[in-house]
């Protein structure tokens, strides 16, 4: 049975009035693609319901790997297009679901996005909300994870078959890179919805965020953010932090003065914040903050300064993963592990950081580009 909404609120919001709701323009207009895509480069490639097979760009680079592929490694052509055809396939299955952006009746109910964007604010309980999701939402997720194994595919194809330069190669992976952090979008979304700290219009625009980001399975917000957390990522791997002291972190803030602005910005306005110093310490470590205390607190008793990362796990008497890879199923799986404990602290009322550095920073840029959209608006007043 489709569910009424992404967190089962439906008795309580049928007795809404519709002045309670938020305005969302009375009866809510769809999302036009023209929000991700300018005018000329809106896709052929478009399920009628707006899953987004490839963008303009994924196409590109697609077609220039079948045509490298036909003239170096015919034999790899057919396996490329059955791939696609099956990522095309799911799109299809997908389409087949009503929209979330717009009134839609189901089974038993009546689904509205006014609805759908109060339900998940309200929605305050702990664990897996799975079984609360939109069957799309779940599906969707899917559909973005064999698109993301496909490019990684594309990957090895364009370095090893193809024939093509190093340069041209990264473009696959860093296209791969981009659609991983899509996936871990949705994640914060859900994470900063639940933060009774930020204002009602921020939680309702993350809201509208997570919601187009399910419909279509694209996200501008995270497509300009995405950038900047992967040079992050990799200004992390030059860097070797000492762990048991703080150089590690004053060593990224050095690395961060050449980065992106909204990075600095970010770091100047947010690091004397303790939660986000102590995420940033987990972000750069890749050890929890419970972990990092413990190996303090052994180095201290012990004399010892500073470690390597090679010697943590024995220093801890445990297996942990400091090492480093560029590998996006790795930034991924850090990830999580950051966030599960986020989680688990902010359940148990535990010392540490309840949100991960991608939390605090995606909330920043939300924040201000909130910010400055009002400033315009002001300032347009006559």
């Amino acid at each position: 049975m489709e569910e009424m909404s992404v967190m089962e609120n439906s008795n309580e919001l049928n007795k809404m009035e519709a002045s309670e709701l938020p305005d969302l323009n009375a009866g809510y207009t769809p999302v036009s693609l023209d929000t991700f895509f300018d005018s000329s480069e809106k896709p052929e490639d478009l399920i009628s319901t707006g899953i987004i097979v490839l963008t303009p760009y994924q196409e590109e680079l697609y077609n220039n790997l079948l045509a490298a592929l036909e003239k170096n490694a015919p034999d790899r052509v057919e396996k490329l297009t059955d791939r696609l055809a099956d990522i095309k396939q799911l799109a299809q299955a997908l389409a087949a679901f009503p929209s979330l952006l717009e009134r839609a009746t189901l089974n038993t109910t009546v689904r509205t996005p006014e609805a759908l964007v109060e339900s998940l604010i309200s929605y305050q309980e702990d664990g897996d909300t799975l079984l609360h999701m939109p069957s799309k939402a779940i599906l969707g997720k899917g559909f973005l994870v064999a698109k993301i194994h496909t490019f990684y595919s594309m990957s090895k194809l364009a370095r090893d078959y193809a024939g093509m330069d190093e340069k041209t190669v990264k473009k696959y992976s860093d296209e791969t890179v981009s659609m991983m952090f899509t996936l871990m979008a949705e994640d914060v979304y859900l994470n900063l919805i639940k933060d009774s700290s930020l204002s009602m219009d921020l939680r309702r625009e993350l809201a509208n965020s997570l919601i187009i980001l399910w419909e279509h399975r694209s996200d501008q917000n995270i497509s300009d953010i995405a950038p900047v957390l992967q040079s992050v990522w990799s200004a992390r791997r030059k860097i070797a932090p000492a762990f048991g002291t703080m150089m590690g972190t004053s060593e990224l803030l050095l690395v961060s003065i050449q980065m992106d602005e909204q990075w600095t910005s970010f770091i100047k306005e947010r690091l004397g914040d303790n939660e986000v110093s102590q995420a940033m310490e987990e972000f750069l470590f890749g050890i929890s903050y419970e972990q990092i205390i413990r190996l303090r607190e052994i180095l201290r008793e012990q004399g010892i300064k500073a470690i390597g990362r090679d010697e943590v796990s024995a220093q801890l008497g445990e297996r942990v993963k400091t090492d480093i890879s560029l590998d996006y199923r790795d930034f991924y799986l850090l990830y999580t592990v950051r966030r599960d404990n986020a989680r688990a602290r902010s359940r148990l009322h535990l010392p540490g950081p309840t949100k991960t550095l991608e939390d605090f920073f995606i909330r920043f840029i939300m924040e201000k580009n909130s910010e400055k959209q009002k400033n315009d608006a002001f300032a347009k007043q006559p």
